[in-house]
């Protein structure tokens, strides 16, 4: 897919615009025919650090709170498309406010929806994590709420109006608060690396994925869809290491255990979605359900195909060795940065227990 053609003389709104996912596709289309990005949060503290760094005129910023309906709503208005990213991530913070988070997860969401069919908006693309499939915390249950909110109410527009889909995604590699720059604080202070299950094992992806992924559901996305980036996955033992060898230090490893609300790992579809999703090569399509209220589908009519289908998680899908996640680190702005390689350090924003 072309960005600049897709996007030529179109208007973007990014929600929770002023992270490191809204910071990327500016970086990406910025530069092309795009007709304005419009930036919407509520931090007013990021949105002037983002005008003065970026200084353009295609970039627009605008004072709103998803979880207020008429604070959002103006800002839409001549919008050709949306990237909601705006969200409550951090586990912790969730399991002690969770109403919190579905006050900006779940009514959030749908005001933006609201708002985007009341403003003529022709696509809207929502981001959830993989932390929505098998919820077992607060961050996780509100993010899969949010993406059955989407997914009902793209039930009750007409695609030919607007299109509603989304996206599901692992970690991000370097998240703010996440082990991988605490695995480097540990090495350059010459402390123990702490691991907590050295077989337990996450997704890795970059921020770039992040919005290639977005960028593909954007371009192949019908109503009520949800993608999913096939991603690789690593042990928490090998990340250690291979931090170790990248800063060339010889740290102990010491195992701590597992933390409360910490998955063994992570799954990116469940088993029900497998059973039913489309294999894209490199993504996967979970289609809209199409059942009705219509009971009698739910209790008399089955699919084996779900007895014996496999989630698609962390643990069986590919397994980067100690030289491959190294590659993938050096990739890094972050990384490269704390080995003396690049003067520019770009941290994905609000980590949800991720790398």
């Amino acid at each position: 897919m072309s960005d600049n053609l897709t996007f030529t003389g179109k208007t973007l709104l990014i929600t929770g615009g002023t992270g490191s996912f809204g910071n990327a596709v500016l970086r990406r289309f910025l530069n092309t025919d795009i007709k304005e990005i419009r930036i919407l949060s509520r931090d007013e503290k990021k949105q002037d650090e983002m005008r003065t760094f970026y200084k353009n005129d295609k970039l627009n910023f605008y004072l709103g709170d998803v979880r207020n309906y008429e604070s959002i709503v103006s800002a839409m208005h001549g919008v050709d498309y949306i990237f909601h990213a705006a969200a409550l991530k951090q586990v912790p913070s969730c399991e002690f406010f969770p109403i919190e988070a579905v006050k900006t997860n779940v009514v959030g969401t749908e005001n933006v929806l609201n708002a985007a069919i009341a403003n003529n908006v022709k696509k809207v693309i929502i981001l959830s994590t993989d932390k929505a499939v098998y919820p077992i915390n607060a961050m996780g249950m509100s993010k899969a709420l949010m993406e059955k909110t989407m997914v009902a109410k793209s039930r009750t527009v007409d695609p030919e109006k607007i299109i509603m889909c989304g996206t599901r995604y692992g970690n991000v590699i370097a998240s703010r608060g996440s082990v991988i720059p605490l695995f480097v604080q540990q090495v350059k202070e010459g402390k123990e690396i702490t691991i907590t299950d050295p077989t337990m094992t996450r997704f890795i992806m970059s921020l770039e994925n992040a919005v290639n992924l977005v960028l593909f559901a954007f371009a192949n996305g019908m109503q009520g869809d949800i993608f999913v980036q096939k991603a690789p996955a690593c042990t928490i033992r090998d990340l250690a290491v291979a931090i170790r060898e990248l800063f060339q230090a010889e740290n102990n490893i010491k195992i701590i255990g597992t933390r409360h609300g910490e998955k063994r790992y992570e799954t990116l579809l469940n088993r029900e979605e497998m059973a039913s999703a489309q294999d894209l090569g490199g993504f996967y399509r979970i289609a809209i359900d199409g059942r009705g209220l219509n009971y009698d589908k739910y209790f008399e009519k089955g699919e084996e195909r779900i007895s014996v289908e496999e989630d698609y998680n962390s643990n069986n899908t590919k397994r980067l060795t100690v030289e491959e996640i190294k590659e993938v680190l050096l990739k890094v702005d972050y990384i490269r940065s704390e080995l003396g390689q690049s003067k520019e350090v770009i941290y994905a924003e609000d980590s949800d227990n991720g790398f």
